[in-house]
């Protein structure tokens, strides 16, 4: 259980505060809930139950982490789905898990497709082009907490990666 005060990755909102921990009544139902808020929107509040399972929130990575990962983008990232509609429900099942390394890899791919496009005066779909967004201002504003920099370093140290 997380106290009053500590950050968290709240996974549809990113980095948030523990405002609160309170127990609430809905429906005569009495739970405990955290109440937080965005800690790029603090007037935002967000209300969920302690046991909520359909959600993930998580400690922050530490800094060994957020450098693994970022020494990742240097690879290649998975392998690219052709079909949108498999692509896009294979992708957001697996940044639904939670699991870092594989939300990483898909950033990297999405990043490096956009890139490859590019080129040809050509983008991204636009369910891809969401998906890098959300992913990025979820993980890549964590992986600036855990290292001590801001979210546009980040962006950059992974972009000059992917150029290399």
């Amino acid at each position: 259980m997380f106290e009053i005060g500590d950050v968290i990755v709240y996974s549809e909102h990113g980095l948030c505060q523990i405002d609160e921990i309170c127990d609430q009544t809905i429906s005569g139902i009495t739970r405990t809930y955290y109440v937080l808020h965005p800690l790029t929107e603090s007037t935002l509040k967000i209300s969920t139950p302690v046991d909520n399972d359909k959600v993930i929130m998580l400690k922050p990575m530490d800094r060994d982490k957020a450098e693994e990962l970022l020494k990742s983008f240097k690879q290649p990232g998975m392998d690219w789905i052709d079909d949108a509609k498999q692509r896009s429900m294979t992708y957001n099942r697996l940044v639904k898990t939670g699991n870092r390394q594989e939300i990483a890899q898909i950033a990297n791919t999405l990043m490096r497709k956009d890139l490859e496009l590019k080129l040809t005066n050509k983008r991204i779909y636009d369910q891809d082009r969401k998906l890098l967004h959300t992913i990025q201002k979820i993980l890549f504003k964590e992986m600036a907490l855990s290292l001590n920099t801001t979210f546009e370093e980040i962006v950059d140290k992974v972009t000059k990666m992917m150029r290399v």
